[in-house]
């Protein structure tokens, strides 16, 4: 009988299986995206872009983030909801923080006249990679925000932390990843 309880206590729970492949697909996806970058850099007519220095600021933004997130869950573990609540808030207040500075680095870019359309060069792969990675963000933002509202509105009958693991990784991911793309450009352009 022991051996089917530590069995069943060593399975992954669905939700974090399904967000692992996620995951995994994304990585996928983003790795294409980069290579495809690498590629075509190397053809006549490309053109270099300067990134905006506010990117590195987003990324204080984002990187903050994820601390608080974690900070978050180890609260929930305690059952230390207001400091939940609080780190919470926090959290979401970083994430819409990342948009809105990567809303600023767009219009740098394009103040550097970088369009997706008619621009030669990096353009269209920035919009492209940085668009599905805001679109990855803001699916955060929103599973932060759900968290957000349970936490202050949602009644707490089962201390399950699952929901917010869940989160707190799938929010990691995106950080990770944005540093990846971060570091990528900087490099490679």
């Amino acid at each position: 009988m022991e051996l089917v309880g530590t069995q069943q206590r060593n399975k992954i729970h669905p939700h974090k299986f399904i967000l692992w492949v996620a995951i995994a697909s994304i990585v996928m996806m983003f790795a294409g995206l980069t290579s495809a970058f690498v590629v075509k850099s190397n053809l006549p007519g490309w053109k270099d872009i300067v990134m905006p220095k506010i990117f590195w600021f987003s990324t204080l933004a984002i990187v903050l983030s994820s601390v608080t997130v974690q900070a978050a869950l180890r609260s929930f573990k305690q059952r230390e909801m207001q400091r939940y609540r609080m780190l919470m808030a926090l959290t979401s207040v970083l994430g819409v923080t990342f948009v809105v500075l990567q809303w600023l680095g767009f219009q740098g870019l394009w103040n550097q006249n970088v369009r997706f359309i008619g621009s030669a060069g990096a353009g269209q792969f920035l919009y492209v990679i940085f668009g599905l990675h805001a679109l990855h963000v803001l699916a955060g933002i929103m599973a932060l925000i759900v968290l957000f509202i349970k936490a202050f509105f949602g009644k707490t009958k089962l201390y399950s932390s699952v929901p917010v693991e869940v989160a707190a990784t799938y929010w990691h991911f995106v950080d990770l990843l944005w540093i990846y793309l971060l570091v990528f450009f900087m490099v490679i352009m």
